[in-house]
């Protein structure tokens, strides 16, 4: 049987560790910058309400054939 655990600073022969590895390093200052998440956290609040003004003038629309 293979022996798939390998020692920190062993050269991985198919690349995985170290390619996870860089990925993982790579992401990690990105996700942790501040000037991010408010640009981010007003996306789907914009969308939400947009979505519901557009659900109230439907509503309104209906109602107002109905009664028309």
């Amino acid at each position: 049987m293979a022996d798939n655990q390998n020692p920190q600073g062993n050269y991985d022969p198919a690349g995985s560790t170290q390619m996870f590895r860089a990925f993982v390093d790579e992401g990690a200052p990105q996700a942790s910058s501040p000037a991010a998440t408010p640009t981010t956290a007003s996306g789907p609040r914009v969308g939400l309400i947009a979505v519901v003004v557009a659900a109230i003038v439907v509503v309104a629309a209906v109602a107002w054939l109905a009664f028309k």
